[in-house]
């Protein structure tokens, strides 16, 4: 009998805000910050990516329009109903979302958050 390989939900991402952070208040109570973040370069090379960071901690980044983040977390499809219609979206669930001071820095977050992730996967999840 054979061991499966492990499954793993890891998303890294380096890229810039491109739009200002919302804040929804969910009817629970809870806090939830959405961040559309680009990757990949400039248009039409890049693609912007998601993120929503539920319930961040009190003493989070102070993060805006044009900063350069690297967002540690895992992919969600998550479906709900509009209109009478049942749409979906993907989006990147951080865990963790860090200010980078600079180049070697942001380098230095992503090579950290994939070891992790090596980790994570040894360890069967």
């Amino acid at each position: 009998m054979s061991v499966p390989d492990p499954i793993v939900n890891v998303a890294v991402l380096c890229g810039t805000v491109v739009r200002e952070p919302e804040v929804r208040v969910l009817a629970s109570g809870a806090v939830l910050l959405g961040y559309e973040v680009r990757v990949g370069g400039r248009p039409p090379d890049a693609t912007t990516v998601p993120v929503v960071w539920p319930d961040p901690p009190a003493r989070r980044p102070t993060i805006a329009a044009g900063d350069v983040v690297v967002v540690v977390g895992h992919v969600r499809r998550r479906f709900f109903r509009v209109g009478g219609a049942t749409q979906s979206r993907t989006e990147v669930v951080a865990e963790r979302i860090r200010v980078p001071r600079s180049g070697r820095h942001a380098r230095d977050l992503v090579e950290q958050a994939l070891v992790g992730a090596g980790e994570q996967a040894t360890a069967g999840g």
